[in-house]
């Protein structure tokens, strides 16, 4: 049986950019654009009114604005996944991104074979942050960037499911280290290191390396 396309939403307020990207996704038999929104209200209560699978949603977006209206998004429909496409990269955008819950982000002038990896990535749950953004979650295992928001909040000592192993190793793994630097720097074979991933990953309910750093940034896990 084939499975169901993945149903979109396109929030785009520049009307040319809108309508060269819905032709470009309808390609592929796989996505399915069901509704489109030029403003961040209205992008909003199209969320209301359709089945989803995922929102393509732009920052800039007049009225509330994009990351409003992806906080919005996401506290109405927690399950939702919604990938940023912009031509912003100011500093702290990635940091208010996180905040706001959103679960990628890339730039306008990615090649669009990318822009549809990422977006059947988010679709089935995984993260996609492009290089900018990678760059910048790692700077901030290194005190360099991206201040996280009070609003994301603390967890005591005891809502942290992690080791201290496992903390030590998900710092190395979100400052960019491979398997295979960590097990040089921790004296550790590399297959250890890969079993503390894989139960990093399984205790904080993700699915990649980058969901994994996010989530520590969002709830301070590492010291």
């Amino acid at each position: 049986m084939k499975p169901s396309p993945v149903k979109i939403l396109i929030a785009e307020d520049d009307e040319l950019f809108r309508l060269g990207l819905r032709m470009r996704l309808q390609q592929e038999t796989d996505l399915e654009i069901v509704a489109e929104a030029e403003d961040g209200e209205t992008a909003v209560d199209q969320t209301k009114c359709h089945p989803l699978d995922l929102v393509l949603l732009d920052v800039g977006l007049p009225g509330i604005g994009g990351i409003e209206a992806c906080r919005q998004i996401k506290q109405q429909q927690p399950g939702l996944p919604v990938l940023v496409l912009t031509s912003r990269s100011e500093k702290n955008l990635i940091s208010r991104l996180i905040a706001a819950g959103a679960q990628g982000y890339c730039l306008k002038g990615i090649a669009a074979e990318s822009l549809i990896l990422a977006l059947r990535s988010v679709a089935a749950g995984a993260s996609w942050w492009d290089s900018t953004a990678t760059a910048e979650i790692q700077a901030a295992f290194q005190g360099t960037a991206l201040p996280v928001t009070p609003k994301m909040g603390i967890p005591s000592i005891n809502e942290n499911p992690l080791t201290p192993r496992e903390q030590e190793i998900l710092a190395l793994v979100a400052s960019g280290k491979s398997n295979q630097e960590i097990a040089e720097l921790l004296y550790i074979t590399s297959g250890t290191v890969r079993v503390h991933v894989h139960a990093i990953l399984n205790k904080l309910d993700v699915r990649d390396r980058t969901q994994a750093a996010i989530v520590a940034l969002q709830k301070h896990l590492i010291n």
